[in-house]
């Protein structure tokens, strides 16, 4: 049964064709690329309701068995992942293809595929040196989306970007290198065995890797103080690519829950309490940075991508509390930001390409200016976490979990003023879009010598172009309505994540795995 492999095999062997085959015929490589990420949306579908059932289902790759051999392992929460992956992917490879953002630079729907083979195997695998080699394919790929089409601020941004994830990547292979000294192996459900046989006094650099471990992760999920490359690169990334990465920061968080839940899980000598003692306070100060950054921000694009921070802030503020309520809480969340972020970022490519800038100051209207306005303020009211959509129910449901003495203060201060804060930004910048830029239109309004002079373009959005938006708000709706169904299947996934026992049996045993 191969099913399991395919999201990782799909774009593999895609994202070679388009780039050899394909790559002087931009409508046949559109054609391929748009294809193979419904085929991965098919694929991911069906993978959901195979682990639905609740069990592990296990892959070994040249029947080879763990820990010997390298392993895919699919369940609930890696099911979810890799469906989230390919349904944002068809939404931003719309917008790129209706807006011709895959035109402006080479290679561009070969980058797209090599960027989802790396996040779905991120999401599959069950090995941590395996995950590190998804991580760096990811990595590879998405430096390349990020300088798409050029310009010197993409390109300055692209390097920090670049040099960060370096660094992270070089502490990763420190990490593996020390965990594998410590304990001889680095797959997953085999660590879960071994850690917890390590005496105490013996445990230092199982310790000294947990550590390494959690830094590297909080770097690729942009959390406090490893945070700075986010709002750089989110901001001066194409607006496709920005819109995808939404979903990179959240590998990030579902590396800390996989592997620190599971290998460095209870019983755990020294580590047990070590991820949570340190991601928690992260969190907090991620959220405050985030609401500051979106309060502040004179740019468009720059606001954005501090909500993402924001997002991500309260997202790990849920995770932290490691417990089955907090994370199918923080699941739920992670749902509905990802792709509230990713509408954002579309919905400002059309503002932006309009306006000829991104900066938030009064402009002369574009045409569809109310079109423009009303989704701007629907994905706004998304990210802030307004009622009636799902971010409302995803930090109640957080609050909820997050009850306990000495957490509840801070957790439930830190998430209602970054609310607060996120919403005035937003409504300050649609203020500024949208209100103020009809009333220099309006009969006898004057001229300021603050006010932007370059003309609007009379360019209007076609229908194809705002199809990506209204397919996320439409996700963001449903999502909202079915909340009950979706929360069950979150907490079954949850409840999944912290079964330690019967993720080893099917991973190393033989009753609940499948070849």
């Amino acid at each position: 049964m191969h099913w399991i492999i395919l999201p990782v095999v799909l774009p593999a062997l895609l994202a070679p064709l388009i780039g050899f085959v394909m790559r002087h015929d931009i409508m046949l490589a559109r054609t391929a690329s748009l294809a193979g990420t419904l085929a991965l949306v098919v694929l991911a579908l069906g993978l959901t309701a195979m682990a639905t059932d609740g069990t592990t289902h296990v892959y070994r790759l040249g029947d080879w068995p763990a820990p010997f051999g390298i392993v895919l392992v699919l369940d609930r929460l890696s099911a979810l992942m890799v469906l989230l992956t390919a349904v944002l992917a068809v939404i931003v490879l719309i917008h790129a293809i209706a807006s011709g953002w895959d035109v402006r630079g080479q290679h561009f729907h070969t980058l797209f595929q090599f960027q989802l083979m790396g996040i779905c195997g991120a999401f599959l695998t069950g090995d941590i040196f395996n995950l590190f080699v998804f991580f760096e394919v990811l990595l590879i790929a998405s430096y390349g989306l990020m300088i798409h089409s050029g310009g010197k601020n993409r390109m300055r941004a692209g390097l920090q970007y670049v040099v960060m994830n370096l660094a992270g990547s070089t502490l990763f292979l420190f990490a593996l290198g020390t965990l594998y000294a410590s304990t001889g192996t680095l797959n997953i459900a085999d660590l879960a065995i071994r850690v917890p046989e390590i005496p105490v006094e013996d445990a230092a650099l199982v310790r000294v890797a947990a550590i390494l471990l959690m830094v590297v992760f909080a770097v690729k999920a942009a959390l406090f103080p490893v945070q700075f490359w986010l709002p750089a690169t989110y901001a001066n990334a194409p607006a496709p690519v920005a819109a995808l990465f939404a979903i990179m920061t959240k590998v990030g968080a579902y590396a800390i829950l996989r592997v620190h839940t599971t290998a460095f899980g209870p019983g755990a000598p020294g580590t047990e309490d070590l991820a949570a003692t340190w991601l928690f306070p992260a969190a907090l100060a991620t959220i405050a940075v985030g609401a500051l950054g979106v309060l502040g921000a004179r740019h468009l694009m720059q606001m954005i991508a501090f909500s993402v921070l924001g997002s991500m802030g309260t997202l790990f503020v849920a995770v932290a509390a490691f417990s089955s309520a907090a994370t199918s809480a923080a699941l739920y969340y992670m749902i509905h930001s990802t792709f509230a972020a990713a509408c954002l970022f579309l919905i400002a490519d059309l503002v932006v390409t309009r306006r000829l800038t991104d900066t938030l100051a009064p402009a002369p209207p574009t045409v569809q200016n109310g079109l423009f306005a009303a989704l701007f303020f629907a994905t706004a009211i998304a990210m802030a976490g307004m009622p009636p959509l799902g971010g409302f129910l995803g930090k109640l449901l957080i609050l909820d979990a997050l009850r306990a003495p000495g957490v509840m203060e801070w957790a439930w201060t830190a998430i209602l003023l970054g609310s607060l804060l996120t919403i005035v930004g937003f409504a300050r910048a649609g203020s500024v879009l949208f209100w103020k830029s009809t009333a220099l239109t309006a009969p006898g309004a004057g001229t300021n010598a603050d006010t932007p002079a370059a003309p609007t373009p009379n360019l209007r959005a076609t229908p194809m172009q705002v199809a990506p938006v209204m397919l996320g708000l439409a996700i963001l709706a449903v999502l909202a309505v079915l909340a009950g169904l979706v929360s069950t299947y979150l907490e079954n996934a949850s409840v999944q994540l912290f079964d330690r026992s019967s993720y080893v049996d099917a991973v190393l045993g033989t009753g609940q795995g499948e070849n």
